[in-house]
């Protein structure tokens, strides 16, 4: 238990302290000594609580909990062998000490022996009623072992000792959510609601579980029961509006978002929602003012800054929107959406060479779609790079084999590189592949269009499609 300044029970650490700081030596019951321990534990000051073992075991040398307390240090430190000599000298002596293996299954679980840490555990849950936090150590093992099902078994088991122990509950649901269980989750929910009826967590989760399956109404009335349990819930707040978002009721889900901002410290996702629900109103002015709020509350909150990117870019206003997707790509360089708007809006404004730069790096952060190769090969050819068009449209093929708009560009520029032999191939896998699609040859490639030998071609695909 720890110590607090109110309870007589901190003049033992007191008296602890007062020794270490003058070198006296005073006598501490084993109790004493492990509140202390505890405390030092708790207050993260691990030197201190080893301190304190030391001289606990120096006065009370069979102490088997302060030898307890000692194996969990050296476990922290990862010296299991010194660890299990210790366990094993307790066992010798203390048969039925579920502690040791518990312990004894911590240093297994620590070498990634997962298994064997299970058996000690159910070890452990024959000596001893208090079964809960042992039910919470076999979970987190059971999800080493990624075997959703038992750990969701575990933490139920933990809820039946302890119906309030939330920690179990949301871990039983996040099991759910991996198995994608949702009608199992909203079934367990409801029973334990019928334990708990005003238990705010358990409403909440139900309510997410029903936009899971986009049963709208009920989740409404989920987070309505929710806020009815606790009306200063700040994520049922939050969770009420995003769902009133989707039913496009606008108005009641910013009057939610502005619950929340009254309940604590505003947020900068509050903000964001508020200004997205203006924004679908119409409600220009408010929505610009919103979203410059959310910045303002989050500078690093990148996402804010791609919402001021797409207002401006609506408003074709691409200058601006071009200063803003620039201040969210240096927040989260990686991220490949916003390499793709810069792409568009750098297009948009005849900023090919920057244009080209960020279809290349959409490209090397994994991102394959059809229409970047294509946007990105237009990009090339206007700025006259037939080459690595040519490149880019070769590898595009890999992951659209003889996709007729890859083998049209592919042709015009093999045309303008002077490679006829190649341009007529592909404009011939082109021609065969779809046919109603050679006006883009006439658009991007007027010039190739209007040489004989390729209508010739497209005449000949012509006659034989009739």
């Amino acid at each position: 238990m720890p110590f607090s300044a109110h309870e007589d029970h901190n003049l033992p650490l007191a008296k602890f302290e007062s020794m270490l700081k003058t070198n006296d030596v005073y006598f501490f019951d084993s109790e004493d000594f492990q509140q202390i321990v505890h405390h030092y534990l708790d207050s993260a000051k691990v030197a201190l609580a080893k301190k304190a073992i030391q001289i606990g075991l120096q006065q009370h040398p069979t102490s088997s909990e302060l030898k307890l307390l000692h194996v969990e240090i050296l476990v922290f430190e990862n010296r299991f062998e010194t660890a299990e000599t210790i366990l094993n000298e307790i066992e010798a002596i203390e048969v039925s000490n579920e502690e040791i293996y518990i312990q004894k299954a911590n240093i297994y679980s620590k070498q990634d022996n997962h298994q064997k840490a299970i058996e000690l555990l159910y070890e452990a849950l024959s000596m001893t009623d208090n079964n809960s936090d042992i039910y919470s150590l076999l979970g987190m093992e059971y999800l080493f072992l990624d075997d959703y099902e038992s750990a969701k078994d575990a933490f139920i088991q933990c809820l039946n000792e302890d119906y309030q122990d939330y920690a179990a509950l949301y871990n039983v649901i996040y099991c759910f959510d991996f198995l994608e269980d949702y009608d199992g989750a909203i079934t367990f929910l409801n029973s334990y609601l019928d334990q708990n009826p005003y238990c705010e967590v358990a409403w909440h989760q139900l309510g997410k579980q029903f936009v899971s399956k986009k049963m709208y109404k009920e989740a409404l009335s989920s987070f309505d029961f929710a806020i009815y349990s606790d009306d200063t819930f700040i994520g049922a707040y939050l969770e009420k509006g995003r769902v009133l978002e989707r039913l496009k009721r606008y108005n009641e889900a910013i009057e939610n978002y502005e619950i929340t901002l009254g309940l604590d410290d505003p947020t900068s996702f509050a903000y964001l929602r508020i200004g997205k629900c203006h924004d679908k109103l119409g409600n220009y002015d408010l929505a610009k003012k919103f979203y410059y709020r959310t910045v303002h509350e989050d500078p690093l909150l990148d996402k804010g800054w791609l919402a001021i990117t797409d207002f401006y870019f609506k408003q074709r206003n691409y200058q601006k929107a071009l200063y803003y997707i620039n201040k969210a790509i240096n927040i989260d360089s990686e991220n490949v959406l916003y390499w793709k708007r810069s792409a568009k809006i750098n297009e948009l404004l005849h900023f090919y060479e920057e244009a080209d730069l960020s279809y290349q790096k959409t490209i090397e952060l994994g991102n394959y779609e059809l229409e970047t190769w294509i946007s990105w090969s237009d990009i090339l050819l206007k700025l006259g790079e037939y080459d690595s068009a040519i490149h880019a449209l070769l590898q595009a093929l890999e992951f659209y084999p003889e996709h007729a708009d890859l083998e049209y560009r592919l042709a015009g520029m093999y045309y303008l590189s002077s490679d006829a032999l190649k341009g007529t191939y592909h404009l011939k896998n082109a021609l065969m592949h779809n046919y109603e699609e050679h006006d883009t040859m006439e658009v991007l490639f007027p010039g190739v269009y209007n040489r004989k030998t390729v209508k010739n071609i497209i005449h000949s695909f012509k006659n034989s499609s009739i």
